[in-house]
């Protein structure tokens, strides 16, 4: 699929970046249980996928899958203790969730609360100055 192009929206970026900073804030803060493993997982990946999202709109360009707001992210140059890639595997992890009914572990929700701290405040802080 191919994306459209519309008016770069910085005001709506920030929105979205807040946005996604609130809701990383209020996930790992949750308690990490086999019951909360799936919203933990799902929600540390849709708070990287919007700043994907952010940086998208930023430059005018509406997404139409979650691969690209991804590859925005792995694009930037920027040094974290876990690879950016890594947030590709959350994506497939959430896709699995929500579609396929999988059941996530305590542990899987543990590695992608691990990713957040090691990616989650780098991307966001880049993202900041790149939208400035």
């Amino acid at each position: 699929m191919s994306n459209r192009i519309k008016h770069q929206d910085k005001k709506n970026s920030i929105s979205i970046l807040n946005a996604a900073e609130r809701e990383m804030k209020f996930t790992l803060k949750q308690p990490v249980t086999e019951e909360s493993a799936f919203n933990i997982i799902r929600n540390v990946y849709e708070s990287f996928r919007m700043l994907g999202d952010a940086l998208l709109i930023s430059k005018g360009i509406v997404s139409k899958d979650h691969m690209e707001q991804i590859r925005e992210l792995e694009a930037l140059n920027i040094k974290t203790s876990r690879p950016i890639k890594l947030i590709d595997s959350l994506r497939k992890l959430r896709h699995n969730i929500n579609y396929y009914g999988y059941i996530p572990t305590k542990a899987e929700a543990e590695d992608s609360i691990s990713i957040a701290n090691a990616c989650f405040n780098p991307l966001l802080e880049e993202i900041r100055k790149i939208i400035s």
